[in-house]
This record gives C-alpha cells, sequence and structure tokens, in this order.
C-alpha cells in the first residue's frame, strides 16, 4: 500500500508551495502569469522522467506522451496547476501529520483553528495515515496538486517499467481550471484520446460521472451620479439597487448553504462599484438543465422587478454557459467509468458512486466529445484554511492510474 508515500509526499509539498492561483477578472491565457511557475516544472519534470513529446501549447496547457506497449484505446489523465482565487493562497507551507491519532490537528500559524474528526468525519477514518495540511491562514492546494503528484508519480513509474501493459497513455496539465476556462477548444483535437480522466475528485474509491451544469451570470446596475448635496429627487444609487436584488432572492433556500445532494443554487460570489454603478456575479448551479434554466429566469424576473421600481435605473442580466453535467454524454457509453469501476476492484476497492456539487475540466472535455468522468485524490475540504489530503489516499489513486492503464492494454 505504501510504496509510492515517500513520492507522492514529496511532490505534494514541492508543488503546493508554489503560488499558481488563477484570476477571475484576467482576461489572460493563462489568467495569471503566476501559473507559469507550475506550468514550466510540469514540462523539466515530465521531461526528465522520460515523457514524449511533452510541450507547453499557446494556449497554456502542458501535453506529454508515456507510449503504449499494448493495443488498446488511447487514454488520457487530466490535472490543473491553479489554485482557487477565492481564499488566500499565496506563499503555501505544507506540512505533515505522519501517524495521524484520532485527535484535532491544530496550525501553527492559526492558533484558533482546529481540524477534528467530529466536524470532519471522513478525517475519522485516516488514523494511522500521514495527513498533508497547510500552516492555517491559506488553502493546501491539494485541488489540484494531489491529482498532479498522483499522475506524475504514475507516470514516472511506467516509463522506469517499460514492461508494464499498458496503451499509449497522454497527460495533460491544464491551467484556469478553478476559473472555468481550463479547456481551450483546441485541446480536445491535441490532446488525441479516446477518453480520458481527472484525478480531482475528493473520498477514496470515487468514480464520478455526473457533475452539476453551471452558467455565469453577472448582473451590472447603473444609477445616476450626482453631487449628495446636489441628489434631492435626482440620485440613483446603484447600491440601493445592487443590495435589493440580492436581497430579493432567495435567502432560506436555493443558496450554497443550504442546499445539498442534488439541489441546485444561485451564489452571489462578488459585489464591487460604487453608487454610480455596480456589478453583481453570480453562479448558477443544477444538475438538470431545465432547473438551471430556471435560476437564470429567476435572476432575470427579480432584476426586472427591481428595474421596474426605478425607470431611471438601467439594470442588464448577462449569463454564460460555463459547463454541462457530464452525465448526459456518459450515460450513452459508460466505458471509461466501467474501466475504472473495474480498475478499483482488482486493487481491493468497491467503487463509491458519487456526484460532484461543482465541475471539472472534465465537464467541458466530455461535452465537447472526449469523455472525462472524475476520479478520487483523497482531498478534503477544498477552498478553504482546513483543506488536507492524506498519502495514503493519494497513494491509493496512483494505483488506480495503473491498474486503468493495464486493464485498458489488449
Amino acid at each position: 500500500m505504501r510504496d509510492f508515500d515517500a513520492e507522492l509526499e514529496t511532490r505534494l509539498c514541492r508543488y503546493a508551495a508554489i503560488d499558481s492561483q488563477s484570476d477571475m477578472d484576467s482576461k489572460a491565457t493563462p489568467s495569471t502569469a503566476i501559473q507559469h511557475a507550475m506550468l514550466d516544472l510540469m514540462v523539466q519534470e515530465l521531461q526528465e522522467i522520460g515523457a514524449a513529446a511533452v510541450t507547453k501549447t499557446p494556449y497554456g496547457t502542458v501535453l506529454a506522451t508515456i507510449p503504449g506497449n499494448r493495443p488498446g484505446p488511447t487514454i488520457g489523465f487530466l490535472a490543473h496547476v491553479d489554485t482557487a482565487p477565492q481564499f488566500h493562497a499565496e506563499g503555501v507551507k505544507p506540512r505533515v501529520i505522519r501517524g495521524y491519532n484520532g485527535g484535532a490537528i491544530t496550525f501553527p500559524d492559526a492558533p484558533d483553528l482546529t481540524l477534528t474528526p467530529e466536524d470532519f468525519p471522513y478525517l475519522a477514518g485516516k488514523i494511522g495515515e500521514d495527513i498533508v495540511t497547510a500552516s492555517g491562514t491559506t488553502l493546501l492546494g491539494a485541488d489540484d496538486k494531489a491529482g498532479i503528484a498522483i499522475i506524475m508519480t504514475a507516470a514516472r513509474h511506467l516509463l522506469q517499467n517499460p514492461d508494464l501493459p499498458r496503451p499509449t497513455i497522454r497527460i495533460a496539465f491544464t491551467p484556469d481550471e478553478e476559473i472555468g476556462r481550463g479547456v481551450d477548444p483546441r485541446l480536445p483535437k491535441d490532446l488525441g484520446v479516446d477518453f480520458a480522466y481527472t484525478f480531482d475528485g475528493g473520498d477514496a474509491g470515487e468514480v464520478v460521472y455526473e457533475t452539476f451544469s453551471a452558467d455565469f451570470c453577472v448582473v451590472t446596475v447603473t444609477g445616476v451620479s450626482i453631487h449628495p448635496g446636489e441628489a434631492t429627487g435626482k440620485l440613483v444609487n446603484a447600491i440601493h439597487l445592487a443590495s435589493r436584488i440580492v436581497e430579493t432572492l432567495p435567502q432560506a433556500t436555493m443558496t450554497p448553504e443550504t442546499t445539498a445532494d442534488r439541489e441546485g443554487f444561485i451564489h452571489a460570489v462578488d459585489m464591487k462599484g460604487s453608487a454610480d454603478r455596480m456589478v453583481v456575479r453570480f453562479i448558477l448551479r443544477d444538475f438538470e438543465r431545465a432547473g438551471l434554466a430556471a435560476k437564470g429566469d429567476l435572476v432575470r424576473q427579480v432584476c426586472a422587478a427591481i428595474a421596474a421600481t426605478e425607470p431611471r435605473a438601467k439594470i442588464d442580466v448577462e449569463i454564460t454557459p460555463q459547463y454541462r453535467n457530464m452525465r448526459y454524454w456518459l450515460e450513452d457509453d459508460m466505458t471509461p467509468v466501467d474501466l475504472a469501476r473495474d480498475a478499483l476492484r482488482e486493487i481491493g476497492v468497491e467503487p463509491v458512486e458519487a456526484v460532484i456539487r461543482g465541475g471539472t475540466d472534465g465537464s467541458r472535455l466530455t461535452e465537447m466529445g472526449v469523455p472525462c468522468p472524475n476520479l478520487f485524490t483523497g482531498m478534503q475540504n477544498v477552498h478553504g484554511p482546513l483543506e488536507y489530503v492524506s498519502v495514503q489516499d493519494m497513494a491509493l489513486a496512483t494505483r488506480l492510474m495503473l491498474s486503468i492503464a493495464a486493464r485498458a492494454a489488449a
């Protein structure tokens, strides 16, 4: 069980310490220059382990090949280099709690912060395992640097053992997954696979073929600006109107904190501006297309109702598709899902059927014609200071990748 532990731990800690968060407000590709530190390191490390056709594309994805030695489908394995912009992600200091004893985990840079199995039951099953966390003031970035470490460790093992059976394998490390821009329209052709997998999931054993469908919504409120001393009957305060929109939308239901399982939500993620002009950004999520469309319609209806109370204001609603539930396509051909399930059973793990209340690069790839379910890494509590991952979960995921490669070889 522990053959890969040391390598995985070393890789994850090395990768997590590199700043690489993405930026939703940037128009660049990748959205931040700092992501190149990870991308360029991946090019270097892939070349060092002997991968073929290593390249960084103009759109910032690193591609490489592990040559096959058996007939079979060409399979892709993907992970993303960026970390989430929703929480502090600069200057990450990864640390390892060896042989976790089952108690509360404290954090050196945040003495009042604790990670406990009472609050997070998955941790209770990790007694005796090696737990990687950050220091308490940043996220860890196991999402998705654990996925990168898993793929790199398995790739190195395959290349150092040329007799291990496998078809041709393609590797891709993408930028900007956290802001929904990880899959460039050119990637499906450049990747050149029959199907693929992302290592971007949570609990050990998970094989995910169902995700949210997602839209991004921007509401722009334009008021009437004038000196407040002369504002009587003239000023239209965009801040007040934007606040009314947020307050009128559901609060006790249909928000992330009030929904679970297959319930979708409308989530206000950002509000910026002034009395003259406000911009409110929402993410809309639902597992079904009809439910997603209904949430967009609700935002439009609320904005129209607020606009009707103040005809001097202008309220614009722009809704942009992000990704769709991969189930819509995978349910027509479950080949990659069944292969992963069989590979898990081969390494002694019963597959866990799960749905993601989120999305992956695989959501977009599947929609674009490359079937791409999502596999576990072990990462937990992502996008926050309590993020952690078990090295042993990562080792299990590494074995899963090797088992998939072996089973796919004819």
